[in-house]
């Protein structure tokens, strides 16, 4: 059974480094016209809310990890550049577990076992193997354009029915990128045998390469998917935005889908987030009470 404490670290995971996909969610239903990648992200920034100090809403999780899935309602706050908050009560209203993330630290209770963790990143990644990052998870959390650049360089396709920004890596680069995603086909070209993948990883480790690619639907051009290839860790994140408010509502993903695929671990979750506000300020409360002892 996964702790409840772990299962907010997970979820926080999710959040922060991101997903295997969930489903395979766009349709080619049009041919689009043909612009530059330039211009595809001008239009992104153009249309890019601005990013409030302040963010909370309630959240009803799926997550579904190597040795269990579990369901739970949550609380999130954010604090843009200071915290994330993250309370959990799944039945009665009485809450089992609670996170907060800042820039440099992360702190858990367990409260179904009396336990807690206190820790900056690095003893975050040797305690529980991540590494939680505040920027991605408030980016996350928005239905931002995670990591795109607006002076960077990007190749342009269409595919599904949406432009399909990719970072202009080398393209041997980008095909191992797409050889490593379990369960998606990003591209119809043959995948690489085996020794010239590893040789393409080796060479990808020593120069740190991350491959960015980003799905922007094409009437309001929004980001809908981010699809972050690590190829240096062999690790694949991807985050998909759906249900984004429109009129009156808040111009923020209600429904985020979130996988992470490493050679060691997969996890994937979902929120359906509802109640979305952006008035402050907010409390992040945090006490370990005394009873509590380190977690195991």
């Amino acid at each position: 059974m996964v702790r409840p404490a772990h299962t907010a670290l997970a979820l926080l995971l999710l959040l922060a480094l991101g997903c295997r996909p969930v489903k395979k969610v766009f349709q080619a239903d049009r041919e689009l016209p043909l612009r530059s990648a330039e211009r595809v992200v001008e239009h992104v920034f153009r249309v890019l809310p601005p990013q409030p100090r302040y963010f909370s809403a309630k959240a009803d999780v799926e997550l579904t990890m190597a040795d269990a899935a579990r369901s739970f309602r949550s609380t999130v706050r954010s604090v843009a550049d200071s915290a994330v908050w993250v309370s959990i009560t799944p039945a009665l209203g009485i809450e089992v577990a609670r996170a907060l993330v800042t820039t440099d630290s992360v702190k858990l209770l367990d409260r179904l076992k009396d336990s807690y963790f206190l820790g900056d990143r690095d003893s975050a990644w040797a305690r529980f193997g991540i590494d939680p990052d505040l920027d991605l998870l408030q980016q996350a959390l928005l239905g931002r354009p995670i990591g795109l650049d607006p002076q960077a360089r990007y190749r342009v396709d269409r595919e599904d029915g949406h432009y399909v920004l990719t970072s202009r890596e080398r393209r041997r680069f980008v095909r191992a990128a797409e050889d490593i995603l379990p369960d998606d086909t990003l591209a119809n070209e043959r995948p690489m045998n085996e020794r010239r993948l590893e040789r393409t990883l080796r060479k990808a480790g020593e120069r740190e390469a991350v491959v960015l690619r980003y799905w922007v639907e094409p009437d309001g051009f929004r980001v809908v998917r981010v699809l972050v290839s690590d190829l240096a860790h062999d690790q694949q994140a991807d985050v998909r935005y759906a249900d984004i408010g429109t009129g009156e509502a808040p111009p923020f993903p209600h429904r985020i889908s979130l996988s992470l695929s490493d050679p060691a671990r997969h996890a994937s979750g979902t929120l359906q987030l509802s109640r979305i506000d952006t008035l402050g300020p907010l409390q992040l409360p945090f006490r370990v009470p005394e009873r509590f002892v380190p977690m195991e």
